[in-house]
């Protein structure tokens, strides 16, 4: 089934991204573009410092269609980087700063980067993953850079600020900056030209980078602002979720900052301080993925913590239980607030939601209805045959925030991306759902196998290359276990190779080895040794076999 078809409800720019923040710099200039560690900026301001980075970026010799690479958290360097990239036609190539070291180096080598932007205080991580790639500069960004002067002076006298490493390569951002002429030429780039590489496993666990455009981000923002009804001028928006997430730069900066709103920049995540930035904030839009939602039941700060100020709360990143927003809703109310929590559906294929739940208008079970100018089409699953109404298949969408495709990757993109008779390109999610006569959307499961942790994808063919890669295993099989706060982790079952046997020190190597070619976040949170691995009828390790079994035996 697919959803009803229209002409378009949006007027879209064809424009960058860089050029719509310009506009509203200059619509709303003393208006607050963002606020980070109590210093808070106007476009105006903002719009400058866009500008004197875009300069700088310049004079370093960065050009149209080349890839910088940023590893960095929500600081005010990470924003105005984003748009400068964007203002002189270059790409922004997004890095999760705590991935393992290969996977930034292979981030580097797929975005074939002169230039590697991280946080000071991993100057040594930064320096190890650029050794022998095109790497040719590391710029610094030291989050003090952009705090009150009484701060940065006691974050001096405390040592938070670590010296820079002696090497030729670092660059300090003050350095950086003071290398720029003082104009800089903006880049003439259209809606159809690449802005951003984002990351995922695709179908298959292979990391590939997701090739986005202006039209796609600047599309995301307009539709968000429509179907959410909640993004207003002058509202502040809690940015908690990471800028190199589709989420987070997607809905929590452009979306804001197109929106004229004001991000307040929060570099990491944490349930003990969430309570107090809320209180502090009082912001009118928050976005998270389920677990953050979960951690405000149960932080203890928010009982005195009044929410009225909340007009938008949105949660996507992994599907949210009928529980869990039952007790959201709840805890939302007996705080003041008067909306609901509203559950969105999305891949970093189309950025990130390209489905909302109606503002007043909750179906149970049901992610919501497409975005503006988004189409739905349920499809047998390995067809482009469209199934009648509630008949599970899965999910395909076709709209403006759909990628220009995997950067690089043709064949891999020809897999996800179908044109039909009429010209039209859908993306194939790897999802299974269904939709009702009304349009509304229903997501039952992921075809694909992926562990969902606190809202990021861990693919179980990256663990299990990581787990062979050390000598003493054999095989490996990764499966994910529930957890009650990620909601799912990753488990792992090893064959040694002959000659070794399992012991704590062992097992502790093999996990320290991993941390080379995996995030954190995608760590085993246990191990169990096999003398052999269930094996399906084909030869492969039956990981399903492996589920249940583990359900069985934890009760779960």
């Amino acid at each position: 089934m697919e959803s009803e078809k229209s002409m378009s409800q949006l007027n879209y720019p064809d424009a960058s991204m860089a050029e719509c923040i310009r506009r509203q710099s200059e619509k709303t200039p003393e208006a607050f573009a963002y606020e980070f560690m109590g210093s808070r900026v106007r476009f105006r301001r903002f719009w400058q410092q866009v500008e004197e980075c875009a300069a700088a970026l310049q004079a370093f010799g960065i050009r149209e269609n080349e890839c910088v690479t940023l590893c960095l958290p929500n600081i005010p360097q990470a924003v105005i980087l984003l748009y400068a990239i964007n203002a002189v036609g270059a790409l922004a190539n997004m890095v999760h700063p705590m991935a393992g070291e290969l996977e930034i180096t292979e981030s580097i080598r797929i975005g074939q980067s002169r230039l590697l932007v991280g946080v000071d205080r991993f100057a040594d991580k930064l320096l190890r993953v650029s050794e022998g790639t095109t790497v040719t500069k590391v710029l610094l960004a030291a989050p003090t850079d952009y705090v009150p002067g009484w701060k940065r002076l006691a974050a001096s006298v405390a040592g938070k600020i670590p010296k820079a490493p002696d090497d030729g390569r670092i660059l300090l951002w003050k350095d950086f900056l003071a290398g720029a002429e003082r104009e800089f030429a903006m880049a003439k780039r259209t809606a159809s030209d690449g802005a951003a590489v984002l990351y995922s496993g695709g179908t298959t666990g292979k990391r590939k980078g997701i090739l986005l455009t202006n039209g796609n981000l600047n599309a995301l923002a307009l539709q968000t602002v429509t179907a959410g009804d909640c993004v207003k001028p002058g509202y502040r928006m809690l940015a908690v979720m990471p800028i190199f997430h589709g989420f987070g730069l997607g809905v929590c900066i452009h979306t804001a900052l197109m929106a004229g709103c004001e991000c307040i920049l929060i570099p990491q995540f944490s349930v003990s301080s969430y309570a107090a930035q809320l209180k502090k904030y009082q912001p009118n839009v928050i976005a998270g993925v389920p677990t953050l939602f979960e951690a405000l039941l149960r932080a203890k700060k928010m009982q005195k913590v009044r929410l009225s100020c909340l007009a938008g709360i949105f949660c996507g990143g992994d599907s949210l239980s009928e529980e869990l927003k039952t007790k959201v809703d709840a805890f939302l109310k007996a705080h003041g607030a008067k909306e609901q929590i509203r559950e969105g559906y999305g891949t970093t294929e189309c950025v990130t939601a390209s489905c909302l739940t109606p503002r007043y208008d909750y179906r149970k079970g049901s992610i919501g209805l497409p975005f503006p100018d988004m189409r739905y089409r349920i499809v047998k699953v390995g067809t482009d045959e469209e199934v009648p109404p509630m008949i599970e298949g899965e999910i395909c969408l076709s709209g403006p925030t759909v990628m220009a495709g995997y950067y690089h990757e043709p064949e891999e993109t020809a897999k996800v991306l179908h044109t039909d008779a009429d010209g039209t390109v859908w993306l194939h999610t790897g999802d299974l759902g269904k939709m009702d006569e009304d349009g509304f959307v229903y997501f039952v499961q992921r075809l694909k196998r992926l562990i969902i942790s606190a809202g990021y994808n861990v693919y179980p063919s990256q663990v299990e290359n990581a787990l062979n890669a050390h000598e003493a295993v054999l095989n490996s099989c990764v499966i994910g276990v529930p957890d009650d706060f990620r909601v799912q982790v990753p488990y792992a079952y090893l064959m040694l190779r002959p000659g070794y046997e399992a012991s704590e020190e062992l097992l502790a190597d093999i996990r320290e080895n991993c941390r080379k070619y995996i995030a954190k976040y995608a760590l085993p949170r246990g191990f169990e040794v096999r003398e052999e691995l269930p094996k399906t009828l084909v030869g492969k390790v039956a990981y399903r076999e492996l589920e249940e079994e583990y359900r069985r035996t934890h009760g779960q």
